[in-house]
């Protein structure tokens, strides 16, 4: 069996390039950094390595990211690795490896991310009455939400029975 899964969680360090191809499909480029940060064992100083991805989205995902994503924001997206080659001008053959996204979900929402302008709404209107239902249908990462499975130590463990029929599979 083969897989060919990414995950990533990291911020945007620019704000996603759009485009259209010939063929009037939309496609956008977004790079993302993702840290990792760790203690050196002798000097147990605290170390950090920042890693760099281009992601390439299509379609629907390529008109969500364009429309909701900034510079700056958290973003998680689900993908694919794919490489692709081609020959330079200088006639030497060239690689790169990108993660081709297949789901995103949006990072918390900045203050003052907003991408409509107050000049451009219509009279009345406001941020908070402008959303869409289709504004619904995008996944959001809560930072604040509670942890659903948390751990627990072994001294808090109490000893009960499982029951095999409550088991799903």
């Amino acid at each position: 069996m083969n897989l060919n899964k990414v995950f990533l969680i990291g911020r945007l360090v620019a704000d996603p390039e759009a485009r259209t191809t010939p063929s009037g499909q939309l496609v956008a480029t977004l790079r993302i950094a993702t840290n990792r940060v760790w203690n050196n064992r002798q000097t147990n100083e605290k170390q950090e390595q920042v890693e760099f991805h281009t992601v390439i989205a299509w379609s629907r995902l390529a008109e969500i990211a364009q429309k909701y994503l900034l510079k700056g924001q958290m973003v998680f997206i689900e993908g694919r690795l794919q490489t692709r080659s081609w020959q330079g001008a200088d006639g030497v053959k060239r690689y790169r490896t990108e993660i081709v996204a297949e789901n995103l979900q949006l990072g918390p929402k900045a203050l003052g991310t907003a991408r409509t302008a107050p000049a451009a709404m219509p009279q009345g209107q406001t941020q908070e009455n402008m959303k869409t239902p289709a504004d619904d249908d995008i996944p959001v990462i809560d930072q604040e939400a509670p942890v659903a499975n948390p751990i627990i130590s072994d001294d808090e463990v109490e000893e009960t029975e499982i029951d095999l029929k409550e088991i799903p599979f």
